[in-house]
């Protein structure tokens, strides 16, 4: 167990987001985490508390989510239903207030990683109305007159797919880091952590196959890390062998099993047309 996160044997992490992350650390401010979707956001904060030896406290946040939520709840209705019905539970307000992540991140004993998942699908607002618990490490109870202090300063990991601007208050407050999408090099050695038997010629065709599709012009959703793992364990079940993926030009069919890889009818015919295309207007 260390304390600079290096990276896990089920996660490969660049030089840059370990950099990044230790940087955060340091700081003590949250790493805000940017990247397209399937490039290890979520898992990054897993992965941490993993190395780290921390405890884990996971928020994911919806576009109905309040901030509020992550501190407490107060269930008035229940308190209102138990009244009626005469329990004593009443007599006591602290039975009718939820703990939320935050809330129970900061009672840790010891200092746990805390990840606001998503953060951007939430109303614009969301980001700000945190700023002051996230900054003092601290909020009050008004129900319970009690102030709820942080026993640690967590280390935050908050992840954003860029689906709306983030406002000026709250970056000041973070540490960026936006995930680059994996290099080929890199992609093999991920590749390598889920199937290390995997065989270098199917290896070496599945990533062709997989990077000439991330470079189609004009797709919808692009295949992610996740989606390659995900197609290599049904090329693997299904015992397809490379030479099928194997081409020495663009004009070949779709892939097989391109339903691992392609999630939109949009993009798989967009993908036929430029095979079709291809083909005409190849040489005969």
């Amino acid at each position: 167990m260390t304390d600079r996160f290096t990276g896990t044997d089920s996660y490969i992490a660049t030089d840059d987001l370990m950099m990044a992350v230790n940087a955060a650390v340091t700081l003590e401010r949250p790493i805000l985490v940017k990247g397209e979707p399937g490039t290890g956001k979520t898992q990054l904060a897993v992965e941490i508390a993993s190395s780290l030896g921390k405890p884990m406290f996971e928020w994911h946040i919806k576009s109905t989510t309040k901030a509020q939520q992550g501190l407490y709840e107060y269930d008035a209705v229940a308190r209102l239903r138990d009244s009626q019905l005469g329990d004593d539970r009443v007599y006591d307000i602290g039975n009718y207030i939820e703990h939320g992540k935050i809330w129970e991140a900061f009672e840790s004993e010891i200092q746990p990683v805390l990840l606001i998942d998503e953060i951007d699908k939430a109303d614009i607002e969301f980001p700000n109305d945190l700023l002051r618990e996230l900054d003092r490490m601290e909020f009050y109870v008004y129900e319970t007159r009690q102030l709820i202090a942080a026993r640690h300063r967590p280390i935050i990991v908050i992840t954003s797919n860029n689906e709306k601007e983030l406002p000026d208050a709250f970056l000041r407050r973070c540490f960026f880091h936006y995930i680059k999408f994996p290099d080929r090099d890199t992609m093999a050695e991920i590749v390598d952590v889920h199937y290390p038997g995997l065989k270098k010629d199917l290896l070496s065709e599945a990533l062709n196959t997989f990077y000439r599709l991330r470079d189609v012009p004009g797709l919808k959703k692009k295949p992610s890390t996740s989606e390659l793992l995900d197609w290599i364990k049904l090329l693997l079940a299904e015992d397809i062998p490379p030479e099928v993926l194997r081409s020495d030009d663009t004009r070949k069919a779709i892939p097989p099993l391109y339903g691992a890889l392609l999630k939109n009818e949009q993009d798989v015919q967009l993908f036929e047309r430029l095979v079709f295309l291809d083909r005409r207007t190849g040489p005969q």
